[in-house]
């Protein structure tokens, strides 16, 4: 924790920058000091803390005003944020076809950066990027929100120690709608689909737990695929699923069940009890607290600058290494075959 307060601005004030804006306000009250100092958006009421609601799941995000704009300087020019020099870190939270270029830009300006996935869609962007990144003294990170989600970290650490045993399967699920509050998802060119947009949290985790798969088959389409990764000397079964395909009504999905050779780690969101762990015959619900991805992913970044640590636990080199991952699978989706990364 950290008695400073870190100068924080946000660019883009839609649904996920109104989540940031919780996350960053959570983080402060919690003791990772941090002031809201700025904030970027076209629309003039966002700039007044008035941006709209939307979105799967429940991030902390009101339909209240956000911040108090007496308080926190509006800019409409991503240019103008990065030239204030009470912020220090911003939060990119824009359009993907503008993550690299404004990343870049507040890199150049000596700021850190928290990027909203997916970073690009293609791996040489992200690379272009992650060279930046490490020849700049900022920190950027990748807002890969599901490695700091309290039960997919306590998933992740069983599978780096080994404590239950190696694992032998791993089936991820994420399904939802496509979101529709403006025109930008159904814009596969710009948006990448599903493929891109909300199956990256999974490519992103099964590297996580098991590191590059040697080859990978994926059936569907960009709007829902399924893939299949195959790890000679690891597990024989990680399936990942991910879709935004169903109907109005359908309720937000997401799960994982590992299953370990002493006892299985089965995660579903907003059951009660979300994580069990399931061992020699009982039903063990394993508390992992209440806070969300967001906040993890913000509160971590926010102890690196305060220690001046640049370990962080997503890196750009994962961002370039899991978009590959996902290039990969969309040459899958078209081949109908396996291929290698």
């Amino acid at each position: 924790m950290s008695a400073r307060k870190i100068g924080v601005g946000v660019i883009g004030l839609g649904f996920m920058g109104r989540t940031h804006l919780a996350a960053f306000a959570a983080a402060d009250a919690a003791g990772f000091g941090n002031e809201l100092v700025a904030v970027c958006d076209s629309d003039p009421a966002r700039r007044q803390g008035l941006a709209g609601s939307g979105g799967n799941l429940d991030t902390g995000a009101t339909s209240e005003r956000m911040f108090d704009p007496a308080k926190v300087k509006g800019y409409a020019d991503p240019a103008q944020l990065f030239a204030d020099p009470r912020v220090e870190l911003v939060s990119i939270c824009t359009h993907t076809t503008t993550h690299v270029d404004l990343a870049l830009a507040a890199l150049a300006a000596g700021k850190h950066v928290l990027l909203e996935k997916p970073v690009a869609l293609d791996s040489a962007s992200a690379q272009r990027l992650a060279d930046a990144a490490a020849r700049s003294k900022g920190l950027c990170m990748p807002a890969m929100c599901i490695r700091f989600w309290p039960a997919w970290a306590r998933a992740l650490v069983a599978v780096r120690s080994g404590e239950f045993g190696a694992a032998r399967s791993a089936v991820f699920r994420r399904l939802g709608n496509r979101p529709g509050w403006n025109g930008f998802y159904s814009d596969y060119e710009k948006s990448g689909g599903a493929l891109f947009d909300l199956h990256v949290h999974d490519v992103d985790f099964v590297r996580a737990c098991f590191g590059d798969p040697a080859t990978l088959a994926s059936t569907g389409s960009l709007d829902h695929v399924t893939t299949l990764f195959h790890y000679p000397s690891g597990p024989s079964h990680v399936v990942a699923e991910g879709g935004w395909d169903h109907g109005e009504g359908w309720a937000f999905r997401m799960s994982f069940t590992i299953v370990f050779e002493r006892a299985t780690l089965d995660y579903e969101f907003a059951r009660s009890p979300e994580l069990l762990l399931v061992k020699d015959g009982q039903r063990t619900p394993l508390d992992v607290g209440a806070l969300n991805g967001y906040d993890g992913e913000v509160r971590h970044l926010l102890a690196a600058i305060a220690a001046g640590s640049r370990t962080l636990g997503a890196t750009m080199a994962d961002a370039v290494a899991h978009t590959r991952l996902i290039e990969a699978e969309r040459r899958s989706l078209s081949a109908r075959s396996f291929v290698a990364p």
